[in-house]
């Protein structure tokens, strides 16, 4: 599996944010798909010992957005989340590793629609998740170009 680019200040990629998850996903060009290992700690949990909604559904969008990546086109892939909707199978908890898988439905030039899933160690789906995304305005990708340089693989 190839690893997939990560940014400097991402909530769920970024190397350099101190209270970041500091996720790092792999294409799967073999299955269609893109994966990522994360344990949430404690300090996200919505009930003791339980995952926050909050932070499943980030989770969940930013596996299906990472979908698109799967063209290889790492640079002009990039879009953004029009809609989300997520089902909670069950509780997901804190302290485990869970697996992120995410795949492409459909896409075309402008829109992609995509889907996640967060998983236990067993396989067993915690939660799941149907995104819709679209290529940002130029003015977005404008406004991104200072950030470009520390949008790349970065080393374990």
């Amino acid at each position: 599996m190839e690893k997939q680019p990560s940014s400097r200040y991402c909530f769920l990629c970024g190397r350099q944010n101190p209270v970041g998850l500091k996720i790092t996903w792999y294409t799967d060009r073999a299955n269609g798909q893109v994966r990522a290992t994360v344990t949430v700690p404690e300090h996200f949990n919505g009930y003791p010992g339980v995952v926050h909604g909050g932070i499943v559904a980030a989770i969940l969008d930013e596996t299906a957005g990472r979908a698109v990546l799967l063209g290889g086109d790492v640079d002009d892939s990039l879009m953004v989340t029009m809609k989300l909707e997520v089902k909670y199978r069950r509780p997901t908890p804190t302290g485990v590793p869970l697996e992120a898988v995410g795949w492409l439905i459909r896409r075309d030039e402008r829109r992609a629609l995509a889907a996640a899933e967060l998983r236990l160690p067993d396989g067993t789906v915690c939660a799941e998740a149907e995104v819709l995304l679209a290529r940002p305005r130029e003015e977005f990708m404008r406004s991104w170009e200072p950030e470009r340089p520390y949008w790349r693989v970065y080393e374990d």
